[in-house]
């Protein structure tokens, strides 16, 4: 799967003074602040963040069931945290203390990502929980952070389900209880199914062979089209632009020419569909090929084989998708993938 640019960086490992600490209440809307602007789909108000971090805050403390690691800015600021919410539970073999804890934030700031804050953060929120008899943990994970949270002992479970009650208390202004009401936007759209989106591009070599690049941080997906989740505000056809000039240094021009729409459900750790846009690269030359850079934090190697040659190297998912969008270069005829899925993995 191609990669997120807002998902948390979990391949490289932290800078020497990227130190983490415990925070404490004072931290609390720092945190809240960092959870709305790179966790939520959509930011919190000025009023919601003043409110969540007065509830936060007295919990930080040693009384309190909530801790969190940070990585101090240079602003005064934070540039990263990990948040848990510790919980009882009843016990068993495995958790013999009955204590749980919900990684319930996990976030960096994008201009200091790639120097492995979320790894470090995580890293000592976990050990530190395990100080003090936690020892089961639950959390909600992006198919490309699942990669550090399988390093640090989790595993996935796709029959966790998840639903979000509407409060007695909510009403709608000017409604009286028990009468119909229309739902305000928000409310609708947090009803409605979530998915995850990202675009890449196909691109072979003159004779037809695919082009692809191999991961250094997915080992349960090697082999990749070149691309990557969409950022906030963006097209598909930007996404893919971004994220090829990014990987490869290749920039390409169009007009985009759509070769595939590709579909996942819900898995491997991550609660969210997933819907892919395949655009046509095109055909390269050797020379445009050789002068390919690739950013070694996720590549280490550009392969161009016939088709048939990929099958050994890929789950057997990803090598359908890669067969249907090599059709649909041939035919004309745009493809719709549902084969993807993590159970290939």
């Amino acid at each position: 799967m191609p990669r997120s640019r807002t998902a948390i960086d979990c391949r490289s490992r932290p800078a020497p003074d990227a130190r983490p600490r415990a925070a404490v209440p004072a931290d609390a809307e720092s945190i809240v602040r960092l959870r709305s602007d790179y966790v939520l789909s959509e930011p919190l108000s000025e009023e919601w963040i003043l409110r969540c971090a007065e509830e936060l805050a007295p919990r930080l403390s040693d009384a309190g069931d909530a801790r969190a690691f940070v990585i101090d800015g240079g602003d005064g600021s934070i540039d990263a945290c990990a948040l848990g919410l510790i919980h009882p539970v009843l016990p068993g073999p495995s958790y013999p203390e009955g204590l749980a804890a919900r990684v319930h934030i996990v976030a960096t700031r994008p201009d200091v990502r790639r120097r492995g804050h979320a790894r470090a953060v995580v890293s000592a929120l976990l050990d530190h929980l395990r100080t003090e008899q936690v020892t089961l943990f639950e959390l909600h994970s992006s198919a490309e952070a699942a990669p550090l949270y399988r390093e640090l002992g989790f595993a996935g479970s796709p029959a966790l389900m998840r639903m979000t009650a509407p409060s007695a208390r909510t009403a709608v202004p000017g409604v009286r209880r028990g009468e119909p009401s229309t739902p305000s936007p928000e409310h609708y759209a947090e009803s409605v199914p979530k998915a995850t989106l990202w675009a890449c591009f196909y691109f072979t070599d003159e004779d037809d062979r695919p082009l692809q690049v191999h991961s250094v941080y997915s080992p349960a997906y090697p082999w990749q089209l070149v691309g990557g989740t969409m950022d906030h505000g963006e097209h598909p056809w930007q996404t893919a632009v971004r994220e090829c000039a990014e990987e490869t240094g290749i920039s390409p021009a169009g007009p985009p020419r759509l070769l595939a729409t590709v579909y996942s459900p819900p898995g491997g750790g991550w609660p969210y569909s997933t819907i892919g846009c395949v655009f046509d690269g095109g055909r390269l030359t050797t020379g445009q090929i050789r002068g390919i850079t690739l950013d070694p934090a996720e590549h280490d190697e550009v392969r161009v084989l016939p088709l048939t040659d990929w099958k050994e190297l890929m789950p057997p998912g990803d090598y359908d998708r890669l067969t249907a969008v090599a059709e649909a270069r041939r035919t004309g005829v745009t493809a719709y993938v549902e084969s993807w899925e993590w159970g290939n993995s």
